[in-house]
């Protein structure tokens, strides 16, 4: 996983939710354990998070064995106003590092 920051106190520019659906866009069979650990939640609000956008059809999954593989709609629009339109790919690509780019520090 990415290394962990400190703990954040304070207002923040991404939700929680879409932290977790960045998580899963990285790792489509990433378990629930991990999401928290990364986005810094608990399983059982990263469970909620994804039972809601499952509920709104951002996201479906498919159980193999024990494990979830989850798939992202791309196509599925923003919810708020403000973004009307725009397709939660957009924000996707965004917020999943490319794999080249992970560990490199940010060109000032």
């Amino acid at each position: 996983m990415i290394g962990e920051s400190e703990t954040h106190t304070g207002w923040t520019f991404i939700t929680n939710h879409a932290r977790v659906l960045a998580a899963i866009a990285d790792n489509p069979s990433i378990r629930i354990r991990d999401i928290a650990a990364h986005c810094r939640l608990t399983e059982r609000a990263v469970q909620r998070i994804i039972s809601d956008l499952e509920q709104d059809g951002y996201l479906s999954h498919t159980r193999e064995g024990r494990a979830n593989t989850y798939r992202i709609k791309p196509d599925k629009v923003l919810r708020h106003p403000a973004e009307a339109g725009l397709p939660v790919a957009s924000l996707l690509s965004l917020l999943v590092q490319d794999e080249t780019n992970r560990g490199r520090k940010p060109v000032a």
